[in-house]
């Protein structure tokens, strides 16, 4: 089971790092490339652009032969619809800070990585000095890393206080740790009619919304599994039908909604007060600051769990080097300074998300004393695990995605036969990766 152990911070942002330009193949440029300019591409989130500017800015500033220019990831549907793109064309960037674990084997499939492993004679040492066992959550099949650990971002469970005050819940002590607490607050927010729905994350059909509702529910209930594992599908286990049943039960007593918010389709319904609930990370204090009045507890399990025990997703974005960059060397260097204490802690600073460091509480625990509200999403860090990095993972997602949507959300048929079904499909899939 690949889990990630001291892994942290960040939802659906983008920083990018890229070299424009020809030459070295997946696996074979490195050590021995060319050091230069450079461009890097970065998120649009506000928050994190501060910080990626001010890192450009101080790296620029000690660098004159190897100057870093920024750049937004350009615009699309996703940004690893812009990446895939960019591999097709052979253009990529240098180096990616939005790459999704999930994406990581189509983008090695396509030729579109470099094996930080083998490519850099420090390539190793950086990574597991940083991270520690964490690196190895994020190791292909083969055993390499072809990504960078960089962020990770523990999703738990907010809750509106005012909420559960006007629905005769005590705000200070929610009693949300089991299934069956969500279920009969829901009972009580609806009678109350004290918010439209107690839970409402991204309705639609996409398979990466599958990370904000079925999946960290089913880590937190079944100790860390992932959807996949050992070859085969697990989400047809005991722990994964009964996180489906609870699923199913919210959206069939009307408690979840089944249809697209018609705003922001993550942080929108809990900020705006329409949802009693939101699942995110710490990112979503940002979102919630000054519109709502919180509280934040571990995810729901069937029996409960305490917050030292409850896995969650980690939602992490890493950084890929990617097989178009010419000026590898500096591209490199510059991974490493972006890297480092100083820089992560900055990071955890401006952003609020966590790096993915095996040394956070001497890098960022005076901080985090500070802050309360991390100091409550860093309890869950050593227990945040990530998607399979297995082949096809695209195809399996989307594959489970479908049978949600037409079993969990809809309430049509029957729930185990048709996620078995599901299950069956994807070890198919599993069988030819």
């Amino acid at each position: 089971m690949m889990r990630h152990v001291g892994a942290t911070a960040a939802a659906s942002m983008v920083l990018v790092l890229a070299a424009c330009g020809s030459g070295g193949s997946a696996g074979t440029s490195g050590a021995e490339g060319s050091s230069g300019p450079i461009t890097i591409w970065y998120s649009t989130n506000e928050l994190e652009v501060q910080w990626a500017e001010s890192v450009v800015e101080s790296w620029n500033a000690e660098h004159p032969d190897e100057q870093v220019t920024a750049e937004a990831i350009p615009s699309g549907k996703s940004s690893e619809d812009a990446i895939a793109a960019a591999i097709t064309a052979g253009n990529t960037p240098c180096l990616v800070y939005n790459t999704a674990p999930a994406a990581v084997p189509a983008f090695q499939r396509q030729g579109g990585l470099v094996n930080i492993s083998k490519t850099f004679a420090d390539g190793e040492d950086f990574v597991t000095g940083r991270s520690g066992d964490a690196a190895d959550g994020f190791r292909s099949p083969d055993g390499d890393l072809y990504q960078v650990p960089w962020k990770a971002n523990p999703f738990m469970l907010y809750y509106n206080k005012d909420v559960f005050a006007a629905a005769g819940l005590n705000p200070e002590d929610p009693q949300l740790s089991t299934y069956d607490d969500v279920l009969a607050a829901a009972e009580a927010i609806d009678a109350a009619d004290a918010a439209d729905f107690t839970l409402y994350p991204p309705a639609s059909s996409d398979y990466t919304n599958a990370l904000f509702d079925f999946y960290p529910f089913f880590l937190a209930n079944s100790d860390g599994t992932q959807l996949v594992e050992d070859g085969g599908a697990t989400f047809t286990s005991e722990e994964g039908l009964e996180t489906l049943e609870f699923w199913r039960t919210m959206y069939d007593e009307g408690w979840a909604s089944k249809e697209a918010y018609s705003g922001d389709a993550w942080a929108g319904p809990f900020a705006d007060g329409v949802a009693a609930l939101g699942i995110a990370g710490p990112w979503g204090a940002g979102q919630f600051d000054g519109k709502v009045d919180y509280g934040v507890v571990p995810l729901p399990t069937e029996d409960g769990k305490p917050v030292e025990e409850t896995y969650t997703f980690g939602d992490s974005k890493n950084a890929g080097l990617y097989s178009s960059c010419e000026n590898t060397e500096t591209a490199w260097d510059f991974v490493k300074y972006s890297m480092s204490p100083d820089n992560d802690l900055a990071l955890l600073e401006t952003t609020g998300q966590f790096p993915i460091r095996s040394d956070l509480d001497s890098v960022a625990g005076d901080y985090l004393e500070t802050e309360p509200v991390l100091q409550t999403f860093a309890q869950e860090v050593p227990l945040t695990v990530d998607v399979p990095n297995v082949d096809g993972a695209t195809e399996m997602w989307q594959t489970f995605r479908n049978a949600w949507s037409s079993s969990v959300m809809s309430g049509d048929g029957d729930l185990r036969e048709q996620m078995q079904s599901a299950a069956d499909e994807i070890d198919g899939l599993a069988s030819q990766s």
